[in-house]
């Protein structure tokens, strides 16, 4: 299978999970997408399900194919969140805000009883680190949050840059929230709980990349097939 045709076959197992009635969420990326595409099939079938979008592009997408959406302040319980990721540790702590919705993404998480990651295999790694964490931050003082970011980091024993993220035309990648994204060059996370807790103790900082304790099962795609990985 090719990497796409991984993220189907991820996504396909997934959608399985559904049941009728179920409050779920919507992820947020290429994998989560072929998850809406998925459900949707099953709602055009007589699926009965209402779901929170964490995002204007999944809503987007949802209000296309006919799903019935919600809001969190109409459903604050969700029974299933249904997501994507960019690093899977092998405890499924994750790196997530590729796509720029992580702020969404974690609140959505956080309120759902079971959350379920979905992805091909060349996301599961031995340590986070190689993709760039996404941090939100406020734009007001972005430069010393960037510097405050740098050296909380360092400290947790993973230095590196972080610059802002730009779109193409060079200016500042706005998130739906309307805050700013910094995308940190870590390499290595050793110890992510010790890089959260200082990354959350900065003013301008919004929300960071890093799902600790919120999955609770990934579904991976490979060439041999999909297996599924459980929390310890």
């Amino acid at each position: 299978m090719d990497v796409e045709a991984q993220k189907r076959a991820a996504a396909t197992h997934a959608v399985a999970l559904v049941r009728q009635g179920m409050r779920l969420g919507l992820g947020t990326g290429s994998t989560a997408g072929h998850f809406v595409e998925l459900l949707a099939e099953r709602v055009r079938n007589g699926l009965n399900v209402s779901a929170v979008p964490t995002s204007k592009a999944t809503q987007a997408q949802a209000e296309r194919l006919g799903i019935a959406l919600a809001t969190l302040d109409e459903t604050p319980e969700l029974d299933l969140t249904i997501d994507g990721a960019d690093e899977i540790a092998p405890d499924l702590t994750l790196i997530k805000g590729g796509g720029g919705a992580l702020l969404r993404e974690k609140i959505v998480a956080a309120a759902s009883v079971r959350m379920v990651v979905i992805a091909d295999e060349s996301k599961r790694v031995d340590m986070l680190g190689r993709f760039p964490l996404p941090i939100e931050i406020v734009p007001f003082g972005s430069t010393v949050t960037r510097r405050a970011i740098e050296a909380a980091a360092a400290e947790a024993g993973c230095p590196g840059p972080a610059p802002l993220r730009q779109t193409q035309d060079g200016h500042a990648f706005v998130t739906d929230g309307g805050h700013w994204l910094v995308d940190a060059r870590l390499q290595r996370i050793a110890d992510p709980r010790a890089l959260a807790a200082r990354l959350s103790a900065i003013p301008g900082v919004v929300e960071h990349g890093l799902f600790i304790g919120l999955a609770r099962t990934a579904i991976i795609a490979g060439p041999a097939g999909v297996h599924v990985v459980e929390r310890p």
